[in-house]
This record gives structure tokens, sequence and C-alpha cells, in this order.
């Protein structure tokens, strides 16, 4: 028969599925089950002549979109790939295994992460569930190219995943997006995509190559004046009873240069007095201890130790450690007039402080635990230069000769 739409409407269920092939393109047909319902075919025999396999490729449901004329084209377009020796069906049901995106970020997250640690697994699940599933999640793998994913860059940067939801009775998620945010969850991508390449899911990486925004760090550092105004605030809220563990949380990070994380998990047996120091059993790094001045171990000596827990600071609704350390600095800096500072800002502020007073970098970066040097590079132009002070040295001996009286 002729397979157009008067033939094809024309054709009814029977005592058993039928096929009804056209006359004039050899291979392409038309299924009919006993339910009556009817579907485009396209069958061929594999390369190796008569000793190829048949096969039938199944190419959509009579009705939209499937009209005659379009499963005609199609049925072209598979015929005349099966005769240059490709294996249509073979290919879709290859095609058919590789995952979206969705199915393989919950893969990558299962078993992809290595030896990253719970915080930093957190981040990224934070990233691939509020950016990459909603802008990229419904994209077989395969599909991907760069420049969707340079799109992608885009639209992060642009804020189109931007949202504020709650997360709970108590919680709130806050997405802005930004082009900090892009380049990092793009980077994070590439790592996903990386994965699929080992898999031997896809052939390579797409992300490969795509420029990224500058990764600006923020950076902030307090001054001595703003260290006074800072200190002021926190004897002003100890004397208003605002949470003591909130504070001491915040003069321990202020005194140590330590990552809020570290602090606020901080169990007693890490603490160790006799040799002033924090020794912690996992921290950002891994294990890691960090030197207690005097002024962190009176802090530490003023705590009391609570029955039943192992923390430092224990929280005071459950049986863990205390989390409400950023809303009390939110409230702290605002007070004093620093809106701007963040709490992982008195991390660097620790480290400017040490580098404009002289201490080398590389005691820096053992206070601060970095492993990586490079790391500690960031605060390089903070310390003074030896030939611009000799400089100032020498200028303020000859100007004191030349004018004595000034």
């Amino acid at each position: 028969m002729r397979i157009s739409k008067v033939s094809v409407d024309a054709l009814h269920a029977g005592a058993k599925t039928r096929f009804y092939w056209d006359d004039t393109l050899k291979g392409f047909g038309i299924k009919v089950t006993t339910h009556g319902s009817k579907t485009y075919v396209a069958q061929y025999r594999t390369s190796g002549g008569r000793s190829g396999q048949t096969r039938r490729f199944t190419i959509g449901k009579h009705g939209s979109p499937w009209t005659p004329d379009k499963a005609r084209e199609e049925a072209k377009r598979i015929l005349a790939e099966a005769a240059q020796g490709s294996d249509p069906a073979a290919i879709r049901k290859q095609t058919a295994q590789i995952p979206t995106l969705v199915e393989f970020c919950d893969r990558y997250l299962r078993e992809g992460t290595g030896i990253k640690k719970d915080s930093t697994i957190a981040t990224d699940r934070g990233r691939i569930e509020r950016h990459i599933k909603p802008l990229l999640g419904h994209r077989r793998l395969d599909e991907l190219t760069p420049g969707d994913l340079r799109n992608f860059l885009k639209q992060v940067a642009d804020g189109k995943t931007a949202t504020d939801i709650r997360t709970g009775p108590r919680g709130r998620a806050i997405v802005t997006g930004g082009k900090g945010t892009a380049t990092r969850t793009l980077g994070l991508l590439s790592g996903i995509l990386s994965y699929a390449v080992a898999l031997k899911l896809i052939a390579e990486n797409p992300a490969h190559g795509i420029e990224r925004f500058p990764d600006q760090k923020n950076e902030r550092y307090l001054t001595i004046e703003e260290m006074r105004l800072l200190g002021n605030g926190i004897r002003d809220a100890r004397s208003e009873s605002v949470n003591p563990n909130a504070l001491d949380i915040i003069e321990l990070l202020i005194f140590t240069g330590a990552r809020r994380g570290e602090i606020e998990r901080l169990r007693w047996s890490e603490v160790d007095f006799v040799a002033k120091q924090l020794r912690l059993d996992d921290s950002k790094t891994g294990q890691k201890q960090i030197r207690l001045n005097q002024p962190a171990l009176r802090v530490l000596e003023s705590r009391s130790r609570q029955p039943g827990s192992g923390f430092v600071f224990p929280s005071d609704r459950s049986e863990g450690y205390f989390v409400g350390t950023p809303r009390v600095w939110s409230q702290l800096r605002d007070r004093v007039g620093l809106p701007d500072v963040r709490l992982h800002d008195l991390r660097h502020s620790f480290a400017s402080i040490g580098v404009v007073g002289g201490t080398p970098l590389m005691i820096v970066g053992a206070l601060l635990g970095h492993t990586d040097h490079m790391t500690t590079q960031r605060y390089a132009h903070l310390s003074l230069d030896p030939i611009a002070a000799a400089a100032e040295d020498i200028g303020r001996q000859i100007d004191k000769a030349l004018n004595p009286n000034s």
C-alpha cells in the first residue's frame, strides 16, 4: 500500500498485530496492534548481506508530530544510515542508556566524590540542586555542548537561578547567583563531566576550554581601629547578656584565625592547655593544629564544661554544637558600623595583621593551616617592601639633617 493519511486512517485493528509496508519506500511501514494503535517503523538489515540481522526501528505513533510525510522522511534518514553500514536501532539503544544530568549528578554524589570532605560534598550538593539541575538537569550527558555551558555560565552569573526558599521550620536558603558562583559551579560541573568521561559515558568534556569569570575572592581586612570598635561592641553585648557561646566563638575566631566550623565543632578532647594548641581531628584540610595565644586561652579557660556534652560550645536545644553565631554576628557588625564584614573576614584580618607586622608569609600560612603556600600568597601584597622601608628610613635621616627644626 501507499502509506498516506487516507490509507493509514483506513486501517483498523484485527485479531493480531499486523504490519503494512509502503510500496515506494522499501523498509518503511506501519504497525497496527489488536487495540488499534498505529506506529511507524523502519526495517532494514545490518551490514553483512544475507548474514546480517533484521532490525526494526520504531519511529513513532501515528498522529502529532508523526504524520505519514514526516515519518517517511525519518524512515529515509534511518534507511540511508543503515545502507552506509550503521545500525540506527543499536545506536538508539546505546543512547537511551546515557543518563540525564539529573541522574548522573546523583550518581556523582554517591560514587564520584572520592576523598572530598563532607562539608565540600554538602556545598557541591547545594550547587547541583540550586543551579545545575534547574538549568541543565533534563539534558542527556551526550547532548551537552560548549555552547550550552557558556549559556549556563551566563545564566547563573545573571541571577537566573536566584531564589529565597524555606528549608525547614527555622531554615532558609538564599541563592543569589553572580559571577563568582557561576565560575565555581561551572568548575564543579566540569569535574562531574570529567567523571563521566572516565566512565566512558561521553568521549570528551564539553566544559574544557570555556573561559570563566575571574573568581574574585572577597577579602576584607579589619584595621586596628575597627578591631577596637569590634572589641567595644563585644563588651557591650556581654553586658546585655547576648548569647555567650556566640561571643566566645567570635573572639576565638579573632584571636586564632580559625574557620568558623573548626571553632563551632570544637571538642574539649581537642583542647590542649599544656601545649597551648587545638588538635583538631578533622577540618577542611584534615587533621590540624591551631596555636593558642594568651587571649585565646583566656576565652577557653573561662568556659565551663557542660555535663553530657563533649563540645566546647554545646547547643542549647540539642545534643549537638552551637550554630547560632552568624545571627549574633550580623547584629553585632551592624551595631558597630561594620556591615560589610563577614565572619570569615576575621580569618583574613588575623593574617593581615601578622603580615603587616612583619611575620613571614610561611609562618602566617602555618598558623592558618594552609597546605598550599600559594593560598597564603594572597596576603603577599600586605607585607612591607624592605627596599621601600629602607628608602623611607634613609629619607627620614636626610630630612632630619637638612631640616633639623622641622
